[in-house]
């Protein structure tokens, strides 16, 4: 069975974006987030062209580099699994979640796994976000299966510290790659 990962990441806004359109896309989303009602269609249009320019904007590791980082853990987790993984940001980086998904859906997988690095239960992005967008993907290709690794449990995360704080203490070394 072909198996696709789609990495959920959070994503950021890259540090030499304009600031002034960076304020306005953040002050339009705060409105939209708390308004009641229909927001007002020429701000919803502005919304949306300010959130596109974002999504679009050509990233480095320089400019940002939380996008570097998710590119980095993508390539680790081919690498460690032997699966093709697909990256997909819930907001400010290209692909969308929903256009990773719908990537995954047409690149003949009987099978999509969704992760997310978003270890511990309270997030947004988390706990309705990435759910909502699998849910999506599963009405639109009712033929494959979409799958959401998540959450994690405790415990688990709580041995992965452990293991990890353990080489900060050996036998008084400081940090393991100095």
């Amino acid at each position: 069975m072909k198996t696709i990962i789609v990495l959920a990441m959070h994503g950021a806004p890259p540090s030499d974006f304009p600031k002034q359109e960076l304020a306005e896309f953040f002050r339009l989303h705060s409105q939209f987030e708390y308004a009641e009602g229909k927001p007002q269609e020429n701000h919803l249009l502005r919304y949306e062209e300010l959130e596109r320019k974002i999504r679009r904007w050509p990233r480095t590791a320089e400019n940002d580099p939380f996008h570097a980082g998710s590119m980095d853990l993508a390539l680790s987790l081919r690498q460690a699994s032997g699966t093709d993984i697909m990256l997909g940001f819930n907001e400010f980086c290209e692909p969308s979640l929903d256009e990773a998904l719908q990537a995954g859906a047409r690149s003949g997988a009987e099978r999509v796994i969704v992760v997310t690095p978003m270890l511990t239960r309270g997030g947004e992005h988390a706990e309705k976000d990435i759910p909502a967008a699998v849910e999506r993907a599963r009405r639109e290709h009712p033929g494959i299966e979409f799958i959401y690794a998540w959450p994690f449990p405790i415990s688990e995360i709580a041995r992965f510290i452990s293991d990890h704080l353990k080489k900060f203490s050996v036998e008084g070394k400081g940090h393991p790659d100095a």
